[in-house]
C-alpha cells in the first residue's frame, strides 16, 4: 500500500487486538500489507498497551509545555547576528544577552536558523594564499610536464616525507580481535601505552614503491647533507651509508 497514515495504522493494531491477536504477530500481519511504511514493532507495543490500558483514541496525545511565545521574527534576526559575531558563543550566552529563555534560543538556533556546532579539523599546516597560489601552480606545471610526456614523466618523480616512528607500537584493539563462543569468556587486555622513546624516519618512493628508508641517527638535529647531491658524485653516492642500490634504484636498510 502506497499511501496510509498512521491513524489508519493504528486503527488496525486496535481491532487486532481487540481480537486477541499477539502485538509480535499483529506486526508481522501488518508488515506484509504496509511494507517499509509499516510502524515499527516497539510502537505495536506501546498502543497495544495504550489500548489496553483503556485508550480508544488513535491520534497522538495533545504535547504539554508552553508555546514557544519568544519565537519571532525579531528574535530570530537577533539570535542571528549575536551568532555571526562570536561563532563560539553557548546557548547561555545568547539567551542572557537577548533576555530571552535558553528554550526558546535552543528552538531558533537548531530549528528555525538551522546551526549546529561543529570541532574544527586539525590540520597540520594553515596555507596562506600565496602558498595555495604556489601549490596550484606546482600542479598545473605537473600537468603540464604529463600532457607532454605522459607516464614516462610520472616515472621520474620521487616523493618524500617524514615521521616519528615509536620503538614500540601497542597491538590495537580490533587487531586483537579473536573468534569465541558465545558461552566463552571474553578475552581481557591490558592498555598498554606507545613507548617514549622514539626516533625521526625519512621515506621516499617512486612510481614502482619505496627507494629510501632512512632512520635519522640519535642526537642529530639536521640531516639535509645527507640527501644533498655533491659535484662530481653520482645519485648513489649522497644517499646515507645504510642505502644501497639496487637495480638502478636505491634501496634501504632497516638498521638502526
Amino acid at each position: 500500500m502506497q499511501q496510509c497514515t498512521k491513524q489508519e495504522q493504528r486503527s488496525v493494531v486496535r481491532f487486532l487486538f481487540s481480537k486477541g491477536v499477539k502485538p509480535i504477530e499483529i506486526h508481522c500481519r501488518m508488515r506484509i500489507h504496509y511494507g517499509d511504511r509499516c510502524m515499527s514493532c516497539t510502537q505495536v507495543y506501546e498502543w497495544t498497551e495504550k489500548f489496553k490500558n483503556g485508550v480508544t483514541s488513535v491520534e497522538d496525545s495533545p504535547r504539554l509545555g508552553p508555546a514557544f511565545t519568544a519565537v519571532t521574527e525579531d528574535n530570530i534576526a537577533a539570535v542571528e547576528n549575536v551568532i555571526r559575531e562570536n561563532q563560539l558563543g553557548t546557548v547561555k550566552e545568547v539567551a542572557s544577552l537577548l533576555d530571552i529563555s535558553v528554550g526558546s534560543v535552543h528552538h531558533i538556533i537548531h530549528d528555525e536558523l538551522k546551526f549546529q556546532k561543529v570541532c574544527a579539523r586539525w590540520v597540520p599546516k594553515r596555507l596562506t594564499p600565496e602558498m595555495k597560489e604556489r601549490h596550484v601552480d606546482a600542479c598545473q606545471e605537473l600537468l603540464r610536464r604529463y600532457e607532454a610526456n605522459g607516464e614516462a614523466f610520472l616515472q621520474r618523480i620521487v616523493t618524500g616525507d617524514e615521521t616519528w616512528v615509536h620503538f614500540y607500537e601497542p597491538e590495537r584493539k580490533q587487531q586483537s580481535m579473536e573468534w569465541c563462543h558465545i558461552l566463552s569468556p571474553k578475552p581481557k587486555k591490558v592498555q598498554v601505552q606507545r613507548s617514549a622513546g622514539k626516533v625521526m624516519l625519512t621515506f621516499f618512493w617512486d612510481y614502482n614503491g619505496p627507494i629510501l628508508e632512512h632512520y635519522m641517527p640519535r642526537g642529530s638535529t639536521d640531516q639535509c647533507h645527507l640527501f644533498k647531491p655533491s659535484e662530481g658524485k653520482s645519485e648513489a653516492s649522497y644517499l646515507p651509508e645504510t642505502a644501497w642500490v639496487v637495480d638502478n634504484r636505491s634501496v634501504s636498510s632497516t638498521t638502526m
